[in-house]
């Protein structure tokens, strides 16, 4: 369908979905996180060589990771590393945890329930670590493998679980400082990076309509600029760059700190990254590295819920500006395509599985009642049953076995059901019939959420969001036994 504008009706997981009510009109300012943002990485390829440099960088320090591999299906984002017990995990939006692995290997029902009965996941604890990034995946696929050596008493120079993942993020942050593989990614952005023609685009639209906009990356210059320019460039209008597009850019940000505490300015003097000090603010037009968001808040004239900051990752670019600036957010989640095309396409499963549970229940409740109506004839209390208790028994044996019957229909459709998107993990915004701990994350933090930044092509600078209305399990009418 196209609407008489020209602009096509996106499809649905290509919509804008909204937490709280954002009237884009308001907004005076956008600013964008640039990784996984901007620019979204082919997401296997970039982990895979993130993984490879994180691997050679411990065998360099003895370690004995040589027969590692990375395994794209070991992690997905929303997952926390419990750190006193070695543990993946995924819990719902409670914090109970509703599936877990020990290094590779799923912990069974009953050692899973006994290890997490009396555990809550608390992320204001140290002990447990939220992989709320697709940066993540990586590093949770490594530590994974890395348990079990550990538990092979393979890595004697590691103390505990909670060392070995200081360890492992210390040597992955130390790869992407170390700038090897940002230069492979430059070299070749093809083999790594996903262009959207749309996107710019969808920046163009929101200049037009009056918005201020802006990066703010953690990203270094060069790296920054060149993977701009490959991903803008060649969309443009003939001779604007992307640079035409931004009031600011501002480079090694250093969020979450950007949001909260001061720091020196550098002007960006060249192209080749050339810095210069300054003290005299941000100035329209220019790139800097460093500042902080007050400079950007004097710079555009604006503050508060007048700014919308668009990131990717939950607590740095999204919690952060929201407690602390109460800037407006956006975040971005481009698995969510995947997931709500698997969810649509697993519809008609999802219907049997409710009518076969309805009718679950249907026995369950006059299993119930049968073994009430025995409990009565037995304490002498209550209403007489019209039966006796021979017949109360007979009538037991028979919805245990109906129950039973329909429990051997739901099973393989419920496992089916559980492994969507990932075979270990599941569905990354659901944990069971529940929400998972990550969708909590985003309704508490994420005014707008979205797939990719140039879904804004389809809602237009002119959108006004509204949240739907919320439900409370009583709001669900009960469904009579006739239809009705």
């Amino acid at each position: 369908m196209t609407e008489s504008t020209g602009n096509p009706a996106p499809p649905h997981e290509r919509g804008v979905f909204c937490n709280r009510t954002l009237n884009l009109r308001s907004i005076g300012a956008i600013g964008y996180d640039m990784d996984y943002t901007l620019i979204h990485y082919d997401i296997e390829a970039w982990e895979r060589r993130a993984y490879e440099h994180l691997r050679q960088k411990l065998a360099d320090a003895g370690w004995p990771v040589a027969g590692l591999a990375f395994d794209k299906d070991l992690s997905i984002r929303g997952l926390v590393i419990d750190t006193e017990l070695g543990n993946v995990v995924k819990a719902n939006r409670f914090g109970y945890v509703k599936r877990a692995f020990h290094g590779t290997t799923p912990l069974d029902f009953e050692r899973q329930r006994s290890t997490y009965a009396r555990a809550v996941v608390d992320l204001a604890e140290p002990r447990w670590v939220f992989l709320n990034t697709l940066f993540s995946l990586s590093e949770a696929c490594m530590y994974a493998q890395l348990v079990e050596l550990l538990d092979r008493r393979l890595l004697p120079e590691v103390l505990g679980y909670a060392d070995l993942y200081r360890r492992v993020k210390s040597a992955l942050d130390a790869t992407h400082m170390e700038g090897q593989l940002k230069a492979e990614i430059i070299a070749n952005p093809d083999a790594f990076v996903h262009a959207d023609p749309e996107l710019p685009l969808a920046l163009l639209d929101q200049r037009a309509a009056g918005k201020k906009l802006m990066v703010v990356t953690n990203s270094e210059w060069g790296y920054t600029s060149a993977m701009m320019s490959w991903a803008f460039d060649r969309y443009l209008p003939a001779g604007m760059t992307w640079r035409g597009l931004f009031d600011v850019v501002i480079v090694g940000a250093r969020k979450p700190e950007f949001f909260s505490h001061s720091a020196p300015l550098f002007e960006v003097v060249s192209d080749d990254g050339l810095l210069r000090p300054t003290v005299h603010g941000l100035e329209p037009g220019k790139a800097y590295m460093g500042g902080h968001a007050v400079l950007v808040e004097r710079l555009l004239g604006l503050s508060g819920d007048e700014i919308l900051y668009v990131g990717d990752h939950i607590y740095t670019d999204v919690h952060v500006s929201k407690s602390i600036r109460r800037w407006r957010t956006a975040l971005i989640l481009r698995e969510l395509e995947d997931e709500m095309r698997a969810t649509a396409a697993a519809r008609v499963d999802d219907q049997r599985i409710s009518a076969l549970m309805a009718d679950k229940e249907r026995l369950e409740q006059q299993h119930c009642a049968a073994r009430l109506a025995i409990a009565r004839l037995r304490g002498a209390h209550g209403p007489k049953p019209d039966v006796g208790e021979a017949d109360l028994a007979l009538r037991l044996a028979s919805l245990r076995a109906e129950i039973a019957a329909k429990d051997e229909l739901i099973a393989p459709l419920a496992r089916a059901q559980s492994e969507r998107m990932s075979p270990r993990w599941g569905l990354m915004l659901w944990a069971g019939n529940d929400k998972s701990h990550l969708a909590r994350q985003v309704e508490r933090h994420a005014d707008i959420y979205t797939s990719r930044v140039s879904n804004f092509l389809y809602a237009t600078p002119y959108a006004y969001f509204r949240s739907p209305r919320g439900s409370l399990p009583h709001d669900v009418a009960p469904q009579r036994e006739d239809g009705g």
